[in-house]
């Protein structure tokens, strides 16, 4: 295993389900999904919002222990203040490098298994029996922070001077993570302009679905958005239904295009940013702000600020007209949108755990 840089990870726990559990989550299954709509990642499981430096040690690590035997994502829930108050967060990050020790027996190995940055900082991993791995015999763990790698042979990777023969390669060199995919299709938007031109400081799009100067371009979880910080299903679903109804009512009211208006846009680009710095998260080297690639410009690109308010601000829109849009060719212009699919999103924020005021107060539990 040749290693860069170490990274978090906590214990899946993976396991069959019973059918009492299935018939438990199924029974009401729609209730379920709101209250999961209603949370700051759009998924439900057990909050605790109490500070970490609210808790006394000892407080910590039964908390901890807790978290770590329910494993997953969620391990980030423990406490609500673990993304946005570094002294926090440094008591999860030690309570992890001491499991990491605790698991693998050579002393150098665990040392350089441990992370030395920010715990969740980057994408979180989860994982199967990862660093029992390495108390395997033949597993052998290679640091190339210091040492790079040299060169491929036939047969070998030379680090260092010393020889490790292989059979395959398996390259984990990132990706131009919320971007990639549009930087690899030519859109042109008016006047001949680009969206790789218009991004090349950044991406910008309102609410993460359209950009000014591309009228009738609709993007599904796209930079501005929740996207990779909530539930990916939700955040799909949430996109499909709500461009569903503007398509909808653009054909209610004969519509020929729609497209952002920039001062709007600007104002919603302003607003990601801002939100982005209260977290731990805009700290880090990370894909989230594009420092995987080098050259590409360092911007937070996800909505953090919770899923259930991106969710609020777009029903906002929709009830207002299509608030920041132009819609071009209407003949009522003046009609109320027609709501269809999208007012199984309208649920009531989950006050316990997420509200604009909490967000501010960096207060927020986010995964």
């Amino acid at each position: 295993m040749f290693q860069r840089t170490a990274t978090w990870s906590v214990p899946a726990w993976n396991e069959k389900l019973t059918p009492e559990y299935l018939q438990a989550a199924k029974a009401d299954y729609p209730a379920l999904r709101a209250k999961a709509r209603a949370r700051p990642t759009g998924f439900y499981f057990p909050f605790n919002t109490k500070p970490a430096l609210e808790a006394n040690p000892e407080e910590r690590e039964k908390q901890y222990e807790e978290s770590w035997a329910r494993g997953g994502l969620p391990f980030l829930g423990a406490y609500g203040d673990l993304l946005f108050e570094k002294a926090a967060n440094d008591t999860i990050a030690d309570f992890a490098r001491r499991k990491i020790r605790g698991i693998v027996k050579d002393p150098v190995t665990a040392d350089l298994l441990c992370p030395d940055n920010v715990f969740g900082c980057k994408r979180l991993c989860v994982d199967t029996g990862y660093f029992e791995t390495y108390n395997m015999p033949h597993v052998k763990l290679v640091d190339v922070s210091r040492t790079p790698i040299e060169r491929f042979t036939a047969h070998a990777i030379e680090v260092n001077g010393v020889e490790y023969k292989l059979d395959a390669v398996v390259c984990a060199t990132g990706f131009a993570a919320m971007t990639g995919s549009f930087d690899k299709i030519r859109i042109t938007g008016r006047n001949g302009l680009t969206l790789s031109e218009k991004w090349r400081a950044g991406p910008r799009a309102y609410l993460g679905i359209a950009s000014a100067g591309f009228p009738n371009l609709f993007m599904i979880t796209g930079p501005g958005s929740p996207s990779v910080l909530a539930s990916m299903i939700q955040a799909i679903e949430q996109h499909v239904d709500w461009l569903a109804d503007c398509m909808g009512h653009m054909r209610d009211v004969g519509a020929t295009s729609i497209e952002p208006i920039l001062k709007d846009e600007d104002a919603w680009v302003e607003h990601v940013n801002e939100v982005s710095t209260v977290s731990l998260r805009s700290t880090c080297s990370s894909w989230y702000v594009g420092a995987n690639i080098p050259g590409r410009p360092r911007v937070f690109m996800p909505y953090i600020g919770g899923f259930p308010v991106y969710v609020q601000k777009c029903n906002e829109v929709m009830n207002n007209g299509w608030d920041g849009f132009i819609l071009e060719g209407a003949q009522d212009s003046n009609a109320a949108p027609r709501v269809r699919y999208t007012e199984r999103w309208r649920v009531p924020l989950d006050i316990e755990v997420i509200s604009p005021a909490a967000v501010a107060a960096r207060r927020v539990p986010v995964v």
